[in-house]
């Protein structure tokens, strides 16, 4: 049953009819890729042992920040040639995270189904709570030490509930 009052299907009618275009009348991104995303950790050794023995994304890079002295800049593989990067901020007295409008939601990333349960195996071992499968995504949600809301997800790259996205 629908709730009339959130039923915002007209809206998003009329925002793919002006916004979305098809397949072949889409243009080519000017993007190449997305090089790196940037997280802000508390403790660079935890966050290290997380990503890299918890999930199994190998650092591949660490080096002093560049732009603020003392601050670490560190990099995970996650696949398809991208890279989550992490920066520690000594001394600036950052707070948790916390989900504000403009900010971040959480990361999805897609892994191979035995992946997925060698994952679920791993976080489990480690004490960390996540919620999943969920629906026919066949995805588990859960937060990195630091709060940091992640996806763990079986479906493939460019697709979602069974079909491509961007078809």
């Amino acid at each position: 049953m629908t709730d009339t009052a959130n039923d915002r299907t007209a809206e998003w009618d009329a925002l793919r009819a002006e916004h979305l275009r098809s397949r072949e009348l889409r243009p080519a991104s000017t993007a190449r890729g997305v090089h790196h995303l940037a997280l802000l950790c508390s403790d660079v050794d935890r966050t290290i042992r997380f990503y890299q023995d918890v999930l199994g994304f190998p650092l591949v890079e660490l080096f002093e920040n560049r732009d603020y002295e003392g601050s670490t800049h560190f990099f995970f593989d996650i696949g398809h040639g991208n890279l989550l990067a992490f920066f520690d901020f000594p001394g600036l007295g950052l707070g948790p995270y916390e989900e504000v409008l403009g900010g971040f939601h959480h990361l999805a990333i897609s892994v191979t189904p035995e992946q997925y349960d060698a994952a679920a195996e791993r976080l489990a071992a480690a004490g960390v709570d996540f919620v999943g499968p969920e629906s026919v995504l066949e995805s588990m949600y859960f937060m990195d030490p630091d709060g940091t809301r992640l996806e763990l997800l079986k479906a493939p790259l460019h697709q979602m509930g069974g079909r491509t996205l961007g078809d």
